[in-house]
């Protein structure tokens, strides 16, 4: 079987977890610090998704690492690499919905200038773009895993 680049289990893998797992911190960070995020919807959606994901992509980074530096990355199972897709997919979808509705809600939010002040605003912009990079990077991986279970 020949590794992908970004595939399970090789360095491009595990660079695309810690960066995915980065953006997910920094949106939760943004979201979280010193704001009232609890009152819209969205915003709890986004943090519990994101709280999801940092887990996940810290979890499968440990993997990448083991694999990496003591099995090798072509001792992947079929039954563990689907595991890893639907998780992906499912995650990568979750995040793609909660970036999206924390981005309308703030377009919202600013259109309406009385609801939320210029820092609070641009704080929850911050977050749905740090999300929308994680889900962007949740994405890659997903598709490149799935390539990956074809081929095998």
């Amino acid at each position: 079987m020949d590794d992908f680049p970004g595939s399970m289990g090789t360095s491009s893998s595990l660079c695309l977890r810690v960066f995915q797992a980065g953006f997910a911190i920094a949106s939760l960070l943004f979201m979280c610090l010193n704001i009232d995020f609890y009152s819209y919807t969205a915003f709890c959606f986004l943090v519990i998704i994101m709280a999801l994901v940092v887990p996940w992509s810290l979890t499968l980074g440990a993997f990448d690492i083991v694999s990496i530096f003591i099995r090798g990355p072509s001792n992947q199972k079929p039954g563990m690499l689907l595991m890893v897709i639907v998780g992906d997919w499912v995650l990568s979808l979750l995040t793609l919905a909660a970036s999206s509705s924390s981005a309308g809600v703030s377009c919202i939010l600013i259109a309406n200038k009385g609801f939320c002040s210029q820092k609070l605003c641009t704080r929850f912009q911050l977050s749905a773009a740090m999300a929308f990079m994680s889900w962007f990077l949740s994405f890659a991986s997903a598709l490149v895993n799935l390539w990956t279970f074809i081929a095998v």
